[in-house]
């Protein structure tokens, strides 16, 4: 059996070195996008299994990168996530899920809850 790839999409890079670090001790192969554009470039040439993404990224964001996916009818569950941004509204949670994410969860989360989320997820789509 081959390792799940994971692409964590976020414009911090300690929250995608955290990601990364705790998703590869369980297991996984992690991806990494600093933006929108890139997240959709690096899901187009990876092949990925599933995706982590920030909901405010800059170039695009994460509810436009959803869309896309969504558009071209992929199924790839997507695990969305945010801090609020800067007026700390968690709204757009609410909407990625209307759009096609399969969960959600705001910032700060612990790595575990994330690791076990990723793991549930993974699990549905075999």
């Amino acid at each position: 059996m081959s390792t799940r790839r994971i692409l964590v999409a976020d414009d911090d890079p300690g929250i995608r070195r955290t990601l990364q670090i705790g998703l590869e001790k369980a297991g996984y192969e992690v991806v990494e996008a600093r933006d929108g554009e890139e997240a959709t470039r690096l899901w187009r040439e990876n092949g990925v299994d599933l995706i982590i993404a920030d909901i405010y990224m800059p170039n695009k964001s994460g509810l436009q990168l959803i869309m896309e996916l969504r558009a071209h009818n992929s199924t790839i569950p997507v695990i969305a996530m945010s801090d609020g941004g800067r007026n700390k509204n968690l709204n757009p949670l609410i909407y990625s899920q209307v759009l096609g994410s399969v969960r959600t969860i705001g910032k700060p989360f612990s790595l575990e809850d994330m690791v076990a989320m990723v793991k549930q997820e993974l699990d549905k789509a075999r």
